[in-house]
């Protein structure tokens, strides 16, 4: 228990915790049982300050999830059971008036518990500090990751138990039926066939889309942060090799159907300007943000994010172009940063409960293969990598190689003197493949998109994007050792 002390008058325990407050809440429940749906939403046990209280919201919880009374029998049966009842405490609780603005005391209960927690924040500074001696900068992401969750409430126990669980996992059930059985669980990738292949990035899932240079990988992630922001829904965008002006450009055109190299230069004719100040209204809105700083290690990457995602809770993905420029912490051998790297994402999309993207490049071993198809290993020290991803997409386009072949031919051509006829035919729209190498919870295979180049810009195949059902190439369930139908859903973390 905090002692209580004397200052100006109020002592430390009126400004902790409020006994009263406690016991007018839990005797409301107790009368007006139906108040419970909408109080356990806003108050978890650790709000209470008593520990007798706690058990009594505890066992409220329990019978809410039973779907049995909320009364003075069942409750003093529930906490009987696991020997906790106390007779003096629940006489107390059943003398108190209930109250009807409820909401004023639960703010008052929430506001003392958050000053606990904050007070509890600052022994554990002085203990990884002074006692156990860490480095600061590892004292400053313990701590920013503990004000992050004391001010998201985002305090929870220790372990799960099965009747938490169970409970947990029947309402996602009811949550996807309410959907009309919708392929869509996570995240919208943006392209229709990559959805229903992947239902969407997932909460706390890490995305890695690889690909040698030049094959479009930040173009192919531009079109996924353009239909989520077009949505109204928030994007933070770390850019450590553009500038926020060039993807800003490269966005316009995607959204204008203007060719990028047009608006560089701004040659455009008055239909095309009118447009992209439609665009340019459009984006003011946009709930995008980015940081184009360059040079950034992984506890600079999470304390940026975790303060952003603060300031604006309705971001719901992070983008980090790409994997292989970001600093390590320390001197460490570089595959033992990278694995640093890979992990922090993967902890922090679980932290925030978001998906984040991280873009990666590939080992330029795989283009001395006939088929350039990348494997799980060709990612560039992929093991930590491979290992932390939930999902890993490669994006892959032939007509790259073979215009690359050809230009090889022709150089070989000139060098010996002889006449080069090209028998590549240049393409606006050339095929582009998008190969699910690994997916934690569903199927691997390929999906097939077009890739427009002018405007740097991916779209589904025509034969999906006119409304006929695909059958999946090279679909591949073993990873997910699972059933997946057609009907499958991959389960966010609950």
């Amino acid at each position: 228990m905090i002692k209580s002390k004397k200052r100006k008058g109020i002592s430390l325990q009126d400004n902790l915790y409020n006994l009263a407050f406690e016991r007018s809440i839990l005797s409301s429940i107790v009368f007006e049982p139906q108040q419970f749906d909408e109080l356990s939403s806003a108050l978890k046990k650790d709000d209470f300050y008593l520990p007798a209280h706690q058990d009594i919201f505890t066992a409220m919880t329990g019978l809410m999830q039973r779907d049995e009374p909320i009364d003075e029998e069942f409750i003093k049966k529930e906490l009987i059971k696991i020997k906790k009842f106390d007779e003096q405490v629940m006489l107390e609780i059943l003398s108190a008036n209930p109250i009807s603005n409820t909401k004023a005391y639960v703010n008052e209960i929430k506001d003392k518990s958050l000053k606990r927690h904050l007070l509890t924040l600052t022994t554990e500074i002085k203990r990884v500090t002074v006692e156990e001696e860490l480095p600061s900068a590892e004292v400053i992401d313990i701590v920013e990751k503990k004000l992050y969750e004391i001010t998201q409430d985002n305090q929870t126990s220790d372990f799960k138990d099965s009747p938490q669980m169970t409970f947990d996992t029947m309402e996602y059930i009811k949550e996807m039926k309410a959907r009309g059985n919708s392929v869509l669980v996570g995240v919208d990738t943006g392209f229709h066939e990559l959805n229903r292949m992947t239902t969407g990035f997932g909460k706390g899932d890490l995305v890695i889309i690889a690909a040698r240079p030049a094959m479009g990988k930040t173009s192919f992630i531009l079109n996924t942060v353009n239909s989520l922001i077009n949505q109204g829904k928030g994007v933070a965008f770390f850019s450590l090799e553009m500038p926020a002006e060039q993807l800003m450009l490269r966005l316009l055109s995607v959204q204008t159907s203007i060719p990028l190299q047009q608006l560089r230069l701004g040659d455009m004719n008055d239909d095309q300007w009118a447009s992209l100040h439609g665009a340019i209204d459009n984006m003011n809105s946009a709930k995008l943000y980015v940081d184009d700083q360059g040079s950034i290690n992984i506890n600079q990457l999470r304390s940026k994010l975790r303060k952003l995602k603060n300031q604006h809770p309705e971001i719901e993905i992070a983008v980090i172009d790409y994997l292989q420029i970001m600093q390590g912490v320390g001197s460490q051998d570089r595959h033992l940063q990278v694995s640093e790297i890979s992990r922090g994402l993967k902890m922090l999309a679980r932290e925030l409960e978001m998906p984040v993207v991280a873009l990666s490049q590939l080992n330029r071993g795989l283009e001395s293969r006939n088929d350039k198809r990348p494997m799980l290993s060709d990612i560039r020290e992929s093991g930590s990598i491979e290992q932390d991803a939930d999902i890993i997409l490669f994006v892959y386009r032939d007509d790259v190689y073979l215009y690359k072949e050809e230009k090889e031919r022709e150089k070989a051509a000139k060098a010996e003197g002889k006449e080069f006829i090209s028998e590549y035919i240049e393409k606006e729209e050339e095929d582009a493949e998008i190969i699910i190498g690994k997916q934690r919870n569903g199927p691997t295979g390929h999906v097939k998109l077009v890739f427009q180049k002018k405007l740097t810009r991916f779209v589904d195949a025509p034969k999906f994007a006119a409304g006929v059902e695909t059958v999946y190439e090279n679909v591949d369930t073993r990873s997910a050792n699972i059933d997946m139908g057609e009907s499958s859903v991959s389960m966010p973390s609950i």
